[in-house]
């Protein structure tokens, strides 16, 4: 089956980081991490989600985080700078970022927006993230990600 090359591919591409691209079967009605694990075969605690934010000072900023977890609003606002924040509206994600639900990577938004990921990321050899649509994920070394997305390692949850 032949894998078409996303915006995220071409940008790790450009950047000489090794990855991988990995299919995984879609259902509109799950567009969780962890159904996403569960269709790799994966530990839950290795496939982060990529959750874009607004804060009350700093403006739009984004969470990388293991699937299963929510993102800890106290704790994100203050490693971003912010008194409070809130997740932004769905409807906002696309103009935003250029990514829909199910498929925004921290890597490759249309424009680049402070980034946090959590701590454990570095707990494992790779990690998975969103390839930048909807069936697709990017395995790849936390160290490139970070490096790659120029995120803070920070505890978020």
């Amino acid at each position: 089956m032949k894998i078409n090359k996303t915006n995220v591919a071409r940008l790790l591409d450009k950047a000489k980081v090794p990855y991988e691209l990995i299919p995984y079967e879609v259902d509109e009605n799950d567009l969780s991490a962890v159904h996403v694990a569960a269709s790799l075969g994966e530990d839950i605690e290795c496939v982060f989600k990529t959750l874009v934010l607004h804060g009350d000072k700093s403006g739009y900023f984004v969470c990388v985080i293991p699937g299963e977890h929510e993102v800890d609003l106290k704790l994100a606002a203050k490693v971003s700078g912010n008194k409070k924040c809130d997740l932004i509206p769905v409807k906002e994600l696309l103009p935003l970022t250029g990514y829909i639900r199910g498929g925004c990577s921290p890597i490759g938004m249309k424009k680049h927006f402070p980034t946090y990921i959590h701590k454990t990321c570095l707990d494992f050899p790779f990690i998975y993230v969103s390839a930048g649509v909807r069936g697709l994920q990017i395995k790849l070394a936390p160290d490139d990600l970070i490096r790659e997305a120029r995120a803070e390692v920070a505890a978020l949850f």
